[in-house]
C-alpha cells in the first residue's frame, strides 16, 4: 500500500508542472512514502502506529513546512484570504464583478471565517489560511475519535477505553498519510475541513445524537456545495434509527445555521453571490473554471452539442435517483449512509463539468473510515467504569451483571444461608388486613382467634 502511494506521489510530481506546489509535495511524499514503506516492512504488526507517522512526516508535515517557508500555495489559499477582506470590508465575500479566474469565489460564505487571521496578522506562516485549513481538519478528526471512544478514559484497562483511543489515533494517523488527504492539507485545498467535519457528523450519527449530527453536518454546508448531499442521507439514516423526531431534529440542526449564515450573502448582493457560487462551479459562467479534469461531464461538454445543458440535466437526473433511494431504501447503518453519500458525490464529480480528479477525497474518505470507525466503537466497552471507582465496587457491579446475563454467564448456583435455606426461594411476607394496626398486640390477638 505504501509503494503505492510513493508511486502515485512521483507521478504527481513528474506530471507536475514547474514551480507548482504539486510539483513539491510529490516529489518530497513519494520519498516520504518509500522510508515509511521500509518501516513497515521491519513491522511486525500490520497498520502500525511507527510508518503511519514516518509517512505522515515524510508526505504532510515536510512539504507543507517547506511550502510555508518559501511562501507556495494552492490558488484557493489567497480566494480564501481575499474572501475575508471582502467580507469585512463590503459585508459580501464575494467579487461583484469577476473577470479573471482568480476573481472567483466558488465556496459558501462559511469558508472566508479561515482567511480572518490573515486578515488580522498579515503575511505571517501562521496566520495563513492554509495552517487554518489544517487546523479544522485536526478538530474535526480529533472530535470524531473522541465521540466514538466515549471520551477518551485513559485510565480504562486493556479491553477499556485507552485502547480505542490508540487505534482512534492510529487512524487518524493513516487517514493523514493517505495521498488524497495529505496533497490538500500540503498545499492549502479547502477540503478536508470540510470532508472532516463530515467524519465528525457521522459519528454522532452513529452514537445516535441527532441534534450534534446536524449541528455538525450544517456548519459543514456553511463551507462548500459539497457538504450539503450529507444532510438528507444523514436524516435518513436518523429516521430509520431513531424516528421521526430524531430526523427533524437533525434536519432544523443543520438546516438552521446554513441558512443563517448563506442568506445575508444572498440578500447584500445576489448577483456576485450567483455569479461565483452557482454558475462559476458548474462550469456555466463567461469564465471557464480552472478546476477542469477529462471526467465524463468535462468530455460531454467538449463533444457534444450543448454540452452544458446535458450535463446540468444529468446531474438533475442523478440527485433525484438518490433521493428518491433514500426514500425507497434509506440506510439502515452509518456504513451505509456513508457509501450512500461517496456514490451520490462521485456522480456529482463525474458529470460536472469543472471539477478536479483531486475531489476524489470524497468518495474515498466516506468509504474507508466509517468501516474504522464502526470497528472503533463496536470495541467499547458496554458500561466503563470511572478511574476513581473503587475496585471492590467494580467486582460488585461485573457480578450483577453476570446474574443478569445468565446466557453468557451460565446457571447461578443455589446459595445457602446459615439456616441451610435456599436464597433463591422468596421470602414469605404476612398479610395485613387494611386498615390494621400493626401492634404487637393486634397481632397476637389475631393469631390466637
Amino acid at each position: 500500500m505504501l509503494l503505492a502511494c510513493a508511486l502515485s506521489a512521483l507521478v504527481v510530481g513528474l506530471a507536475s508542472p514547474d514551480h507548482t506546489s504539486q510539483k513539491v509535495w510529490g516529489l518530497v511524499g513519494a520519498a516520504g512514502y518509500a522510508c515509511a514503506a521500509l518501516v513497515a516492512a521491519r513491522s511486525s504488526t500490520p497498520w502500525a502506529r511507527a510508518p503511519a507517522v514516518v509517512a505522515v512526516t515524510g508526505a504532510a508535515v515536510l512539504p507543507l513546512l517547506y511550502l510555508s517557508v518559501i511562501g507556495r500555495a494552492q490558488m484557493e489559499v489567497g480566494v480564501v484570504e481575499r474572501a475575508a477582506d471582502l467580507l469585512f470590508s463590503t459585508g459580501t465575500p464575494y467579487n461583484p464583478a469577476p473577470h479573471a479566474v482568480r476573481d472567483f469565489n466558488p465556496y459558501l460564505p462559511g469558508m472566508a471565517l479561515f482567511g480572518i487571521p490573515h486578515l488580522l496578522f498579515g503575511d505571517t506562516p501562521f496566520a495563513s489560511a492554509r495552517v487554518w485549513f489544517l487546523v479544522g481538519f485536526l478538530a474535526a478528526v480529533a472530535g470524531a475519535v473522541r465521540v466514538l471512544t466515549g471520551g477518551g478514559n485513559l485510565a480504562a484497562g486493556p479491553g477499556g477505553t485507552s485502547r480505542g483511543v490508540a487505534a482512534g489515533l492510529t487512524g487518524a494517523l493513516w487517514l493523514i498519510a493517505c495521498p488524497v488527504v495529505a496533497l490538500p492539507l500540503s498545499i492549502g485545498g479547502v477540503d478536508p475541513p470540510v470532508i472532516g467535519l463530515l467524519c465528525l457528523a457521522l459519528a454522532f450519527t452513529q452514537q445516535g445524537r441527532a441534534g450534534r449530527a446536524g449541528l455538525v453536518v450544517g456548519l459543514a454546508a456553511v463551507l462548500k456545495w459539497t457538504a450539503w448531499p450529507a444532510i438528507p442521507v444523514i436524516v435518513a439514516v436518523l429516521a430509520v434509527r431513531g424516528g421521526g423526531r430524531a430526523a427533524f431534529r437533525c434536519a432544523a440542526a443543520a438546516i438552521g445555521p446554513a441558512a443563517l449564515a448563506i442568506t445575508p450573502a444572498v440578500l447584500v448582493d445576489t448577483s456576485a453571490f450567483y455569479q461565483n457560487v452557482v454558475l462559476y462551479p458548474l462550469g456555466l459562467g463567461p469564465t471557464a473554471s480552472s478546476a477542469q479534469s477529462p471526467l465524463l461531464g468535462y468530455l460531454i461538454v467538449l463533444l457534444l452539442p450543448h454540452g452544458k445543458a446535458v450535463t446540468t440535466a444529468l446531474i438533475a437526473l442523478s440527485a433525484a435517483g438518490m433521493g428518491a433511494s433514500l426514500l425507497v431504501r434509506p440506510p439502515r447503518t452509518t456504513v451505509a449512509a456513508a457509501d450512500r453519500l461517496a456514490l451520490g458525490l462521485l456522480l456529482a464529480i463525474a458529470l460536472s463539468p469543472a471539477t478536479r480528479i483531486g475531489y476524489a477525497v470524497y468518495p474515498i474518505v466516506l468509504i474507508a473510515w466509517p468501516r474504522f470507525t464502526a470497528r472503533l466503537s463496536a470495541d467499547r466497552p458496554a458500561t466503563p467504569h470511572p478511574a476513581n471507582e473503587p475496585t471492590h465496587h467494580q467486582r460488585t457491579v461485573a457480578g450483577r451483571q453476570r446474574i443478569a446475563s445468565p446466557a453468557t454467564s451460565g446457571p447461578v448456583p443455589p446459595h445457602r444461608t446459615p439456616a441451610g435455606c435456599d436464597a433463591r426461594r422468596p421470602p414469605r411476607r404476612e398479610r395485613h388486613e387494611p386498615g390494621a394496626r400493626h401492634s404487637v398486640g393486634a397481632d397476637d390477638s389475631r393469631r390466637v382467634g
